[in-house]
């Protein structure tokens, strides 16, 4: 028995819509899905916003109010008026702008260990590497024993100091750079530039993309700051803006408002700077080798 034409095209064109409509639901119920997915990670944040603007009254109702019915600014005044967040803003934008130096400090040795051929390099890549394995908290009381006999404890370059490299931003940077054709640099030494301007003019501008993932992950780690800052520092006026939050956390327990006007403080600024640079982090991260 055989089948005509007509309707093998037929069963054919069938099967055709038959999984048009099975890859439209399949992609309206991925789509739900991650929509929903969004919404619970988002509502802490959209929470946090709503709430900073409320009134201390309304912050304390039960059951609580999504949206404020009086929305206020009053309390991110408080901040900088009554409070110290103004100095804690400044020691935190003074920690990230010295960890700008290391970036440049990072490229430079990524660019090395990418570009160059020199007796040990292996072996020093390899300890930069392991630096990678040994977590914070281990270093952290030589780091403090370095710093205090060099009289910097108290001082918010010893704040600064210890977060200036890392061994994860140099093996970036290395990746990055690994793939900038020595070709290109060659050509640009036969022309007269010498390193440091063939750095500057040529293998700085072709890395923007790693070098915007590096000023994201540095700012974060400066904006952040916790741990060390409250060991190094025993003088208030020199702490961070998460120290500063921890603070008000324990003196004004009964004010969410003007915890959530902190927090906001202290998490939109990152959000801002991750938009900002997310198309150059994502493109970083995937010449980068990482995924």
């Amino acid at each position: 028995m055989t089948t005509s034409p007509t309707l093998t095209t037929s069963l054919s064109a069938l099967r055709h819509r038959s999984a048009k409509r099975r890859g439209r639901r399949l992609t309206v119920v991925i789509g739900t899905a991650l929509a929903i997915g969004a919404l619970i990670t988002a509502f802490p944040f959209f929470w946090m916003l709503t709430t900073s603007v409320k009134p201390q009254s309304e912050s304390l109702t039960y059951p609580p109010t999504l949206v404020p019915r009086t929305p206020t600014l009053q309390y991110f005044g408080t901040l900088f008026t009554e409070l110290d967040f103004g100095q804690y803003l400044a020691n935190t934008i003074i920690v990230v702008l010295i960890g700008g130096i290391g970036l440049l400090l990072m490229a430079m040795a990524g660019y090395a260990f990418a570009k160059f051929d020199f007796r040990g390099k292996q072996w020093m890549f390899f300890l930069v590497l392991a630096t990678m394995m040994i977590p914070v908290q281990v270093t952290m009381i030589p780091t403090y024993l370095i710093l205090n006999g060099m009289k910097l404890t108290n001082t918010l370059i010893g704040i600064a100091l210890p977060t200036l490299v890392s061994g994860f931003s140099i093996f970036l940077f290395r990746q990055f750079m690994s793939t900038i054709p020595t070709e290109v640099l060659e050509a640009a030494r036969i022309d007269g530039a010498g390193e440091f301007r063939t750095f500057l003019l040529i293998v700085l501008p072709l890395s923007k993309p790693i070098i915007a993932v590096q000023a994201v992950l540095t700012f974060i780690a400066g904006w952040n700051s916790f741990l060390w800052p409250l060991v190094i520092a025993n003088d208030q006026h020199l702490y961070t803006l998460s120290v500063g939050l921890s603070l008000l956390n324990k003196e004004i327990a009964v004010n969410p408002s003007l915890q959530m006007a902190a927090a906001t403080v202290m998490v939109v600024p990152i959000l801002i700077v991750f938009i900002v640079f997310q198309r150059y982090v994502i493109q970083g991260f995937a010449l980068s080798g990482l995924k």
